[in-house]
């Protein structure tokens, strides 16, 4: 059944603002804690994207904006240690580092020192904290970026779409670190799609398929907490698999391209057929799913971490006169490849829009689309482990909540890997 095309008007909302200048926040409700004209940017999760992300925030602020790294927390010591040595000697950081040794924080709970004083927040730890996380960033009143995924199983999802409820009453600017929605090519690429240059969309094909992941050795005198810590990657609770935290990328571009519709229900499949071992905790190495939505078109997910395997990250939108094959840097339509002006870095664009929705008034406020984008790689996930048919309203309101009833170091459960025909999450 052919679909009908995204309306310009509903691409239009979906679509961040791509402007590069930044104007003046004096003023502006949320931006600034009381009695200052400084925004004050705290990171929660000091790993490289975290560091990142607070380089590429201080890179997208312009003169007109006051804006100074204020506060870091991870859970461990040398992460914050790591990650203030780097900002502090980056030169397009410069005088925007302000970390005082008392702002550095560690620990479990440190995150909410860092909401405390500070005006907006960066969250870049493993995805299985960021429900928590972003629950009381925005209750605090806080604005946020956070980076994708926002959950790894139904009960987080829930937990953040009534945030971003919430958000949107306290007119909070939510980002949430899908950059191909703040990339040019692809906002250009989404326009010529909703102007019918493919004619109806019909499909979409989404693939991220490449090498190994990383996977970390425990180091002696590691518990099974630190550990888990160390090599989140492997472990459902905290990253939900690769097909949750890296391939919802090309999920969102495929909701993107039906109008930011979700699926109905899907049919999965996967597993580990060459990365085994106790590194590699519980997640698989490929996943395959089909992802049918209620006008009768269908979404095909691919995603593959092994090494020696053709490779092919991107997107094809499928029309009625011809399919749209979509990278980053490169965006072919049967006409021919598209002409984009120069792209500027998507992981700063991305802050500069943050930035720019706050000083205008007009925060952005992408949680919720990020929320269904992610629930749509959950609900594939648990396709495959279970080998089930999986619906949408099953996926949401599941009662699987893998997060620790209990954060501390020590003993965590032995580790189960799922098992299609067997595992069972109903």
């Amino acid at each position: 059944m052919t679909g009908p095309n995204p309306s310009r008007r509903s691409f239009l909302r979906s679509s961040a603002a791509a402007a590069v200048g930044t104007a003046s926040l004096a003023g502006v409700p949320n931006a600034f804690a009381a009695g200052s004209d400084t925004i004050k940017v705290g990171v929660v999760g000091c790993g490289g994207r975290g560091t990142g992300a607070a380089e590429n925030i201080c890179e997208a602020a312009s003169q007109a904006v006051s804006l100074k790294l204020h506060a870091l927390a991870d859970v461990f010591q040398d992460r914050v240690d790591q990650c203030a040595d780097r900002l502090a000697k980056n030169d397009v950081v410069g005088d925007k580092f302000d970390v005082a040794p008392d702002r550095k924080f560690v620990g479990f709970d440190a995150f909410e020192k860092v909401i405390d004083c500070c005006d907006l927040v960066i969250l870049a730890t493993p995805p299985g904290f960021r429900p928590q996380h972003i629950e009381a960033v925005i209750k605090a009143g806080k604005n946020l970026f956070c980076e994708k995924p926002v959950a790894v199983d139904g009960p987080g999802i829930r937990k953040v779409l009534a945030a971003a409820k919430l958000a949107k009453e306290k007119n909070l600017a939510v980002v949430t670190g899908t950059q191909r929605r703040h990339q040019a090519g692809y906002i250009e690429s989404m326009k010529q799609i909703a102007d019918g240059a493919i004619g109806d969309v019909i499909t979409a094909r989404v693939f991220w398929n490449q090498g190994n992941i990383w996977v970390r050795d425990r180091l002696p005198g590691m518990d099974d907490m630190a550990y888990q810590l160390h090599n989140w990657y492997h472990f459902l609770w905290l990253c939900g698999d690769h097909i949750v935290e890296q391939h919802v990328h090309n999920l969102d571009v495929a909701r993107w391209a039906f109008g930011d519709e979700h699926p109905v229900s899907c049919v999965g499949m996967g597993g580990r057929q060459v990365n085994d071992g106790p590194g590699f905790g519980q997640s698989y190495d490929h996943f395959a799913v089909d992802y049918a939505f209620a006008d009768g078109r269908h979404v095909l997910s691919m995603c593959r971490q092994i090494d020696g395997c053709a490779k092919d990250v991107s997107e094809y939108i499928v029309g009625s006169k011809g399919t749209a094959h979509l990278m980053p840097g490169n965006y072919s339509f049967p006409s021919g490849r598209l002409r984009v002006r120069s792209e500027i870095n998507p992981y700063v664009q991305e802050h500069i829009d943050l930035l720019n929705s706050i000083a205008t008034g007009e925060p952005l406020n992408e949680l919720e689309r990020v929320a269904h984008s992610t629930l749509m790689a959950i609900m594939g996930r648990d396709s495959a482990y279970t080998g089930k048919e999986i619906t949408w309203e099953e996926a949401l309101n599941s009662e699987l909540d893998t997060f620790p009833k209990e954060l501390a170091f020590g003993p965590r459960p032995e580790i189960v890997i799922p098992k299609p025909g067997v595992t069972n999450y109903s």
